[in-house]
């Protein structure tokens, strides 16, 4: 009876945290961010989406809401009406704010999808940490840097998790939940819940460097770059034997190129510090070259393949 009875606790826990994520802040308004801010709203949820540059919040809206005016068109098809309507209810869902602190009170959860910088976030969950109510679970969308560490400075890593997205956020489907050791078993039901909520299949990972993605595919594209760097064979032949030998849908130079020669480097470098001497963290210095260069893949025209043709 003892075992059933803790059975149907778990599950009246589950039951009882699925609502609690209604109002949802989220800093940082690039593409994770905006896509973040996207889906809780097409979920249903009340969103304010912060970010301290005006600009950049500007972009957001317009690229938010071209993002839902698509999602619509598929959902809806030729049906205009109910499309135009699906565009209007999300986006009404949606406020864009300069200010980090206001509406805080209202926030369920707060998703930090800023630059990735372990100072400034220390910086801004500190302050989240002062201002915001106590029911409020904080997350980040880190790729690389440790969730620990980031939850070091708040009162609150009982109620702390990372929540990282995939980019583009509103067709991506996964959702890597990572527990810190601290993270309650509340809170984890409760993203968990919400992760489903705005429509991710979310899997769990241990506070490892770069979680269960990024820790096998970094290492990947290295290893790819440095078959590259040592003339074994030409970019577009490991990309070419990547995709129709191993069924990737984008080959390994390709991919850095989209996901930027910079972000791939300053992941490795990170790691590399933390962890000195793993072969697997050790940056090509081809890539050290071409972020010095400039080249940075496709968002300036040039990295392992030219764009601007």
């Amino acid at each position: 009876m003892a075992a059933v009875s803790n059975v149907l606790k778990r599950g009246f826990a589950t039951t009882s945290v699925k609502n609690v994520i209604k109002n949802v802040t989220v800093i940082g308004g690039g593409l994770m961010g905006s896509g973040i801010a996207q889906v809780a709203a097409q979920a249903g949820q009340t969103v304010t989406l912060v970010d301290l540059n005006a600009d950049i919040l500007k972009k957001s809206e317009t690229s938010i809401q071209n993002s839902i005016s698509r999602v619509a068109k598929k959902i809806h098809k030729d049906d205009a009406t109910a499309s135009q309507k699906f565009v209007t209810e999300t986006f009404s869902r949606i406020k864009f704010n300069a200010d980090p602190l206001q509406n805080l009170a209202e926030a369920d959860l707060v998703v930090e999808a800023i630059v990735e910088n372990i100072d400034i976030k220390h910086k801004l969950f500190k302050s989240l940490d002062d201002a915001a109510p106590q029911k409020t679970i904080f997350a980040s969308n880190t790729s690389s840097l440790s969730i620990g560490q980031i939850a070091s400075v708040t009162k609150r890593k009982d109620r702390f998790a990372g929540l990282h997205f995939f980019n583009p956020v509103a067709i991506m489907k996964l959702l890597e939940v990572i527990r810190i050791p601290e993270t309650s078993e509340e809170t984890y039901q409760a993203v968990m819940a919400w992760g489903k909520s705005v429509g991710k299949t979310c899997i769990t990972c241990k506070d490892t460097p770069g979680f269960v993605v990024n820790r096998l595919l970094v290492p990947y594209l290295a290893e790819s770059i440095k078959l590259y760097e040592r003339g074994d064979a030409s970019a577009q032949d490991i990309d070419t034997a990547m995709k129709l030998g191993a069924g990737y849908p984008m080959g390994p130079l390709e991919l850095a190129d989209y996901t930027g020669l910079d972000t791939c480097l300053f992941i490795l470098d990170g790691w590399n510090k933390k962890y000195p001497g793993n072969p697997l963290f050790e940056s090509p210095q081809i890539l050290r070259k071409l972020v010095k260069e400039g080249k940075l893949g496709r968002k300036t025209g040039e990295g392992f393949y030219n764009y601007k043709k």
